[in-house]
């Protein structure tokens, strides 16, 4: 009995001795976790509590003259840009390449040197790739020349799509899609039905959504020069506020219908909030040039990709037009 009675004791003591071992470590492991908590919230309070963005945001001009709070997967398209560092302002000039209708043109087209096939436009984007070339938003690239937002590794090039034909949305999309590549699609919001051939509403909400930047060539395409006050405005910042609420996008750009301007036209589109304006003067656009008159390359029908790879490096050399992106 005397030995049953040792054992007992003895057990219930080694019982003891681990549950002290246990209740030590709990309180180890509480006491780890408190001081883990203490310190982080000393670290964010000597980095002023919270992290910030040094890049601009894509919708700074949307919330001043449309009223639109938040922006599109575009804007944060537009995209790559959320997750890149930021350097010195760029001071390279970056092309800017004008694409219209993405088919074989019909019989009797008026235009057909605007209609690029298919299998050329992947032609095309396959030896840009090769080059060394990756595609970007004028939105990504304003702010690589304003504030230094890298764009990457790379040759950076900006392919632009004109007035909204529905071979962007069918043809363009995919091959750029396959690239991880998005376009910018300068709208215009009447006159291109898409029983003629235009981009509709859900298609455009597709581009939007695979990070396509949404520019405006205005309401109709309209000749601007000819436009008295009132009519500029329906053109200029009508259809910039009608593309903000219908899309939740910033619309920051203007591109000039059939590249047509003067001083009034260029005044209107400063006064409506826009960050600039492209047109169809050949050559790169310069971060250095009028950021409302951006030269753009227009790309022909028939155009092989080694031909577009020499016509970028011919046009690298044109001269900018006065004025300066860094300038307020």
């Amino acid at each position: 009995m005397d030995l049953d009675a040792l054992q007992l004791r003895r057990e219930a003591r080694r019982r003891e001795i681990r549950r002290r071992r246990i209740t030590a470590m709990c309180l180890l492991v509480v006491v780890v976790a408190v001081v883990a908590v203490v310190a982080t919230a000393l670290t964010q309070s000597s980095s002023g509590g919270s992290s910030s963005n040094p890049r601009r945001t894509a919708s700074h001009s949307a919330s001043t003259s449309g009223g639109v709070s938040a922006v599109s997967s575009h804007a944060t398209s537009a995209t790559a840009t959320s997750k890149l560092h930021t350097e010195p302002p760029g001071t390279d000039p970056i092309p800017i390449l004008m694409y219209h209708v993405i088919a074989a043109p019909p019989p009797g087209a008026p235009f057909p040197g605007l209609y690029v096939e298919p299998a050329a436009f992947a032609e095309q984007m396959q030896a840009l790739k090769h080059a060394g070339w990756h595609a970007v938003t004028l939105d990504q690239a304003e702010a690589h020349w304003r504030q230094g937002v890298s764009l990457g590794a790379g040759k950076p090039i900006v392919l632009s799509f004109d007035n909204g034909y529905q071979s962007q949305y069918s043809q363009a999309l995919p091959t750029l899609r396959r690239l991880g590549w998005v376009g910018v699609e300068n709208i215009q919001l009447s006159g291109l039905p898409p029983s003629q051939g235009g981009l509709g509403t859900q298609e455009i909400r597709n581009l939007v959504a695979a990070g396509w930047e949404l520019d405006t060539q205005g309401m109709s395409h309209a000749s601007l020069i000819s436009l008295d006050a009132e009519q500029l405005r329906y053109q200029i910042v009508d259809a910039r506020q009608t593309l903000q609420q219908r899309y939740h996008v910033p619309v920051n750009w203007f591109c000039y219908p059939s590249g047509l301007y003067d001083p009034t036209v260029v005044a209107a589109v400063k006064a409506a909030g826009y960050t600039g304006s492209t047109t169809v003067v050949p050559g790169w656009a310069h971060p250095h040039e009028d950021p409302y008159r951006l030269h753009r390359l227009r790309v022909l029908g028939g155009t092989t990709g080694q031909q577009l790879l020499s016509l970028l490096e011919g046009a690298r050399e044109s001269p900018p037009a006065p004025s300066s992106f860094t300038t307020p």
